[in-house]
């Protein structure tokens, strides 16, 4: 008799932990959680490669479309204008004095890490400029 009264409580044990194990529902949230941030990750990783791959297909296309001509005149334009850039920034440096290149150069890295609000805050000055000039037009 003991022994089957320790083996319905043993049996009751683990049937009372399996029903609170599907009452937490915190925990059970957690996994879904986990599982959900696995197969999106995984996803974005197959969608990325994907779009590398058209990206990279689209890209050789065009190569193989576009005369040789024209890539050569393409090539040197581009060192043209490359060439061109150097060189003015080496004549903006030469001329500029060098408190005033520090200040540019720290402005630019404000501006690099600050990027979002500064578009924004171009965006609503253009803005304004566009909806005075359009008042005054009316007057």
């Amino acid at each position: 008799m003991r022994e089957y009264v320790e083996r319905i409580r043993d049996e009751l044990g683990r049937t009372v932990e399996a029903l609170a194990a599907k009452a937490d529902i915190k925990a059970q949230t957690k996994e879904e959680n986990v599982v959900m941030k696995q197969q999106t990750a995984e996803k974005a990783s197959l969608i990325a490669d994907q779009f590398r791959e058209k990206a990279g297909r689209a890209a050789q296309l065009v190569r193989d479309r576009t005369p040789d001509p024209v890539l050569d005149k393409t090539a040197q334009a581009a060192a043209q204008v490359w060439d061109g850039a150097t060189r003015a920034r080496q004549y903006a440096v030469d001329k500029a004095p060098g408190p005033l290149l520090e200040k540019a150069g720290r402005a630019a890295t404000v501006a690099r890490g600050n990027r979002t609000p500064l578009l924004a805050a171009g965006a609503v000055i253009i803005t304004l400029v566009l909806v005075r000039r359009s008042r005054g037009r009316r007057r």
